[in-house]
C-alpha cells in the first residue's frame, strides 16, 4: 500500500516533534506545562498541531487507496500535505508568518483535496443500498 509511506512518514513527524519538546522539556527542568519559556511553548504548539492534522490526513489516504484512487493522486495530495506541515514547522519554529501561512494554506488545501477526492471514490453504490 502507498498510503503506508504517509502513515510512516506522519510518524516520524510526530516522534521528531515529540523528542523537541523532550529535549526542551530537559533543558529547562520543566515536567509539566511550558514553565512559561517561549521555545518549549512554541515546540509544545508545533507537537500538537501536528497531532491534530496528521492522523486526519493518513486515515483520509488510507482511505482514499482502499477505494481505489489513483497512485499519483495520493502521492500529490501526501506530498503536499506533508509540504505544508513542514513549511508550518518552519515558519513556527523561526517565526516567519510567511512560511507558516503558506505551510497551512498548503495543509488545508491538501485536505480539501482529500475530501473531494474521497467523496469521488467513495462506493457510493454500497453505501445507498439497504443489504
Amino acid at each position: 500500500m502507498v498510503s503506508a509511506f504517509y502513515v510512516v512518514l506522519g510518524a516520524l513527524f510526530l516522534i521528531k516533534f515529540s523528542f523537541d519538546v523532550i529535549r526542551l522539556r530537559r533543558l529547562y527542568h520543566v515536567s509539566s506545562g511550558d514553565g512559561g519559556f517561549f521555545e518549549l511553548q512554541t515546540a509544545i504548539r508545533i507537537h500538537g498541531n501536528a497531532a491534530e492534522y496528521i492522523p486526519v490526513a493518513v486515515l483520509m489516504l488510507v482511505m482514499m487507496e482502499l477505494n481505489g484512487a489513483e497512485i499519483w493522486m495520493l502521492h500529490l495530495v501526501g506530498i503536499f500535505f506533508f509540504l505544508g506541515r513542514s513549511l508550518h514547522f518552519y515558519g513556527m519554529r523561526s517565526s516567519t508568518l510567511l512560511w507558516r501561512k503558506n505551510g497551512m494554506v498548503l495543509t488545508m488545501l491538501s485536505l480539501l483535496g482529500m475530501i473531494v477526492l474521497n467523496l469521488v471514490y467513495l462506493p457510493w453504490d454500497l453505501l445507498v443500498t439497504l443489504h
